[in-house]
C-alpha cells in the first residue's frame, strides 16, 4: 500500500498514531507543544533507530511553527513570525561560533511558484561576508553570511547539492542553512507551517524527485533545513477527504499536486518571514525594523 506523502515530522507522527490506533508515546520519539511569540510550536525529536523506522526521518530535531495569522494579515503577525522563526533557528545554531561564516542556500525553481520559496528567501537574506572582509572597521561585529540560489538541474545542468558542495569547498562555512519547498498531507498546513530541522534536506523529495541530499555527510558541515509545505499530493488529499487509509487510484491524476490559488502572495509572505528570520538568527542584535531598512 502506498503511503501518504508528507515531509513534515509532525504529520509523520500523526500518521503513525492513526495507523497504530495509539495515543501513547511513540518509541524512540519525543514530542512537545509550546508557544513562541504567541505562535504554536511543535517539537519532535527522533532519538534512535526505532524512531527513524517509525517516522521515516533521520535522528534529530524537527520544529514546526504554525503561522495561521499570516495570510489574513493579522495585526503584528509579521514581526512576531520573524522573531519566532529566528528564535527557533538560533536554538539550533548554538554550536556554531558567532563569528563563523554561515552559507544560506535557497533551493528550488524560481519559475515555478510553489517551488520558488528557496530562491525568494535568498533575496530576503542579509548577506554580510563581503562587508565584514572589506570594511571590518564598520561591519566587524556582524557574522559573515553568504547566500546563493541553487537552481534546479533542469535549468543549470548541475545538481543543486553539487553546487552547494562546491561553494562549501571554496568558502568553508561552519554551517549551511538550506531552504526548500515541502509537501504536506493536509490542506490546512499548506503555506501555514514552517519546519526547521538539524538533519539536512533532500531537494525534490516533496514531489518524489529525490536528488543529492544536503547533509553533514555530503557537505562536511552541519546543515539546518528550513522548509515550507506548498503542495499536497492529490492521492493523499483524496484519501484524507474521503476518510480512508488506502490511497485511491486517481488514474491519469496520480501525479497531481495541489497548491493554494493564492500561492503567489503566500510564497512571497513566507519567503520574507523566513529570510528575515534567518538573518535575525545569524545577527542576533538586529531588529525586524533594521532588517526592513536594509533589505526592502
Amino acid at each position: 500500500m502506498r503511503m501518504r506523502r508528507t515531509d513534515l515530522a509532525l504529520e509523520a507522527r500523526e500518521l503513525w498514531q492513526e495507523q497504530a490506533g495509539a495515543v501513547t508515546a511513540l518509541p524512540g520519539v519525543e514530542a512537545r507543544d509550546s508557544l513562541r511569540e504567541g505562535i504554536p510550536v511543535n517539537t519532535v525529536r527522533v532519538l534512535d533507530q526505532r524512531g527513524e523506522s517509525a517516522l521515516g526521518k533521520p535522528q534529530g530535531n524537527y520544529v514546526t511553527l504554525t503561522l495561521e495569522g499570516l495570510s489574513s494579515r493579522e495585526e503584528g503577525i509579521f514581526p512576531r513570525s520573524v522573531r519566532a522563526v529566528a528564535d527557533e533557528l538560533f536554538g539550533l545554531l548554538q554550536t556554531i561560533p558567532p563569528s563563523a561564516l554561515v552559507l544560506v542556500a535557497g533551493l528550488g525553481n524560481r519559475a515555478i511558484t510553489p517551488d520558488a520559496i528557496g530562491p525568494k528567501v535568498h533575496r530576503n537574506t542579509l548577506v554580510t561576508r563581503h562587508l565584514v572582509r572589506q570594511m571590518p572597521e564598520h561591519f566587524g561585529t556582524l557574522r559573515p553570511v553568504a547566500s546563493l540560489a541553487a537552481e534546479v538541474m533542469g535549468t543549470t545542468g548541475v545538481e543543486s547539492g553539487e553546487l552547494v558542495r562546491a561553494v562549501c569547498e571554496k568558502l568553508k562555512p561552519a554551517c549551511v542553512v538550506a531552504v526548500d519547498a515541502l509537501a504536506s498531507r493536509s490542506l490546512k498546513r499548506l503555506c501555514r507551517t514552517v519546519q526547521i530541522s538539524d538533519t539536512g534536506i533532500t531537494p525534490g523529495s516533496g514531489v518524489g524527485n529525490h536528488r543529492m541530499g544536503l547533509t553533514q555527510d555530503t557537505l562536511g558541515v552541519p546543515v539546518i533545513a528550513v522548509g515550507v509545505p506548498t503542495v499536497v499530493d492529490g492521492a493523499t488529499l483524496a484519501a484524507d477527504l474521503m476518510g480512508v487509509e488506502e490511497l485511491p487510484d486517481l488514474g491519469e491524476g496520480r501525479d497531481l499536486l495541489v497548491t493554494p490559488k493564492d500561492i503567489d502572495s503566500q510564497v512571497n509572505d513566507l519567503a520574507k518571514v523566513i529570510g528575515y528570520g534567518i538573518s535575525m538568527a545569524l545577527q542576533p542584535g538586529m531588529t525586524v525594523e533594521e532588517l526592513e531598512l536594509l533589505l526592502s
